[in-house]
């Protein structure tokens, strides 16, 4: 069923209900279909719950770094004019706007 979103904030238990027992709910705003309301065992069918990893096993799923250059540009930095007549030290990594 289709319900306005007034019409499901006003009779939230109904449509709770009708969820467990007919199946998932639609909610409309402004007539355009936007939300559903469904059982949690529906949801649950729909988007099994994954087995929960620990730190370590996440860790040794990473992909190998190696060919990868993760060197850091050790160019010092340039010192530029700012406004109000400070300077500052800018980062080439940054770009200036």
């Amino acid at each position: 069923m289709i319900w306005t979103l007034a019409d499901a904030k006003n009779q939230l238990s109904q449509v709770v209900r009708r969820a467990v027992e007919d199946g998932p709910q639609t909610i409309s705003v402004r007539g355009r279909e936007t939300a559903v309301v469904m059982a949690k065992d529906e949801n649950v069918r729909l988007n099994p719950a994954k087995a929960p990893r620990d730190f370590k096993a996440f860790l040794l799923s990473i992909p190998s770094l190696d060919g990868i250059d993760l060197s850091r540009d050790e160019t010092s930095a340039a010192r530029i004019s700012l406004p109000m007549g400070r300077s500052e030290l800018a980062d080439p990594a940054w770009p200036i706007i």
